[in-house]
């Protein structure tokens, strides 16, 4: 670990470039992103006002909310948003881990729900997935989504390693626009304006089953240096690659072959159906590797690997040019009884997807759940979809302040003393076994408070600017205009969505 020393410093130059990146409100927005990281009692936002680290009246929260991201021009507010929030992903990423035992640095990329069903007068709320354990419930709710891009920092197999992540874009998907789409164009940001020296090395993005569609893959592989590894569903039809090679067709100034020419060149080989093994052929590559589960019950994974695989594409986007490694996963008890009823299955794709082992990527694909601790503990713990308010670009604005706190947690994390409750007695004790482990996100909000005392904040003090007069006598607001909400392909357009 480094010297503490050291690591103040990199976390008071964190805050320091934090601080200077945002050019409305930059003291009254570092308070609140103090007072969200190191908040330990407050249940909703404007309670956040009441911490120590917010030396400012509650007027102050909502203003900065209100001034983290102010348009210059309405027309372009989408593309100036994702200027600023590249200027901070810059900033955040200079803080990723190099990775030791892997040869890529790895990102997650995720949707999460973000419930808004009582919000009428929210505009572009729609139908969101949201898990409901009541029986007989559909597993929906009305509100927005929001699409997630974080790096997942490597860990170390032989430790308890608290599941940290660090976001690096927050961007809300549209009623009219899906989750894949916004999603691909996060990881567009990523490798086209990152400026790191990871953008020149082998980068891996891992994503459940909904982003293994050709529509997603076909724009990951257009980036030479990043591999996609996804979930697929064990229902799905696969292609081998031909036995023949493909032929090219002529161009106009080439000569005619001999001969005729009769139908189209093939593409795709025998098909390969994931649920009846009769049409598999033998795999490439079987490992098989004993581990412990957490609760001490011993098991065996078993990884087989199929190379050059190809799945069904269209026209503009022909996935018979993109060939990817399938991956099938098994985990058996040492009774030689399977664990899990059904296997998994994974494709990792792209130009350099040779140089991930399958068992990397399976490794690689398992940290993906990370980002579900990460949505649990910013739902839970920073406030992360209690912010309400019926303007969507503040809402916006609340979570990407979220994902900001929660990047200062990451940082100061080094910094952390272990402060267990009367009766979390085994934290200690994991902390004294290793002390190199990172303490877990909710163990460093509960000492941010210190660390943010000792190192100090580069916000300045606010100071007295007088009593403001207030609204005039008789002055009253206009009712806000309440919209429905949109459920695709019934109720609106996608060109009605984006004016409602």
């Amino acid at each position: 670990m480094n010297n503490t020393n050291d690591v103040t410093q990199i976390v008071i130059e964190f805050r320091e470039d934090l601080h200077s990146s945002f050019q409305y409100r930059a003291d009254a927005t570092m308070n609140l992103i103090d007072s969200i990281a190191a908040n330990t009692m407050a249940t909703s936002p404007v309670e956040l006002s009441l911490n120590p680290t917010f030396p400012r009246r509650y007027s102050s929260l909502h203003d900065a909310v209100d001034n983290f991201f102010v348009p210059v021009d309405l027309q372009e507010s989408e593309s100036e948003r994702m200027e600023n929030q590249i200027i901070r992903m810059r900033i955040i990423a200079d803080h990723i881990p190099d990775p030791v035992r892997r040869n890529f640095f790895l990102f997650g990329l995720d949707v999460t729900p973000h419930p808004r069903q009582f919000a009428h007068t929210l505009k572009d709320r729609g139908i969101q997935y949201y898990p409901n354990p009541a029986p007989g419930n559909k597993p929906i709710i009305i509100g927005h989504s929001y699409s997630i891009l974080a790096a997942l920092p490597e860990k170390d197999p032989n430790k308890k390693e608290s599941p940290w992540v660090l976001p690096l874009l927050a961007r809300r998907v549209p009623t009219d626009r899906k989750a894949t789409q916004v999603g691909a164009e996060q990881v567009d940001h990523l490798m086209e304006d990152l400026y790191l020296p990871f953008r020149n090395e082998l980068c891996a993005v891992v994503a459940d089953s909904a982003y293994s569609t050709y529509k997603y893959l076909g724009q990951i592989v257009k980036h030479d240096n990043l591999a996609a590894i996804v979930r697929s569903r064990g229902n799905r039809n696969f292609y081998r690659m031909p036995e023949t090679s493909l032929t090219l067709m002529p161009s106009p100034g080439d000569a005619k072959p001999k001969g005729k020419r009769r139908g189209h060149p093939t593409w795709y080989g025998p098909k390969f159906k994931l649920p009846d093994p009769s049409t598999w052929h033998k795999e490439d590559t079987t490992e098989s590797r004993a581990f412990t589960f957490k609760n001490g019950r011993p098991a065996t994974v078993t990884i087989q690997s199929w190379n050059n695989m190809l799945m069904s594409g269209t026209h503009e986007i022909p996935m018979y040019k993109s060939p990817f490694t399938l991956i099938r996963v098994t985990v058996h008890d040492n009774e030689g009884k399977t664990v899990f009823k059904r296997p998994l299955w994974l494709i990792v794709c792209g130009e350099r997807r040779h140089e991930i082992s399958p068992y990397d990527a399976y490794e690689a694909y398992m940290q993906r759940y990370d980002l579900e601790h990460f949505f649990r503990f910013g739902k839970n713990k920073l406030l992360m979809i209690s912010y309400q308010t019926p303007d969507v670009a503040h809402e916006e604005n609340w979570w990407e302040i979220v994902s900001l706190s929660y990047a200062d947690l990451f940082t100061a994390a080094p910094l952390a003393e272990n402060l267990p409750k009367p009766w979390e007695i085994y934290l200690l004790q994991v902390k004294e076994s290793d002390p190199d482990v990172l303490p877990s996100p909710s163990m460093v909000q509960r000492d941010m408070d210190r660390i943010i005392s000792g190192i100090g904040t580069p916000a300045d003090l606010p100071k007295p600017r007088g009593k403001s007069p207030g609204r005039k006598k008789g002055d009253s607001p206009e009712r806000r205009k309440r919209h429905p909400y949109i459920k695709k392909g019934k109720q609106a357009t996608p060109a009605e969505a984006r004016a409602a």
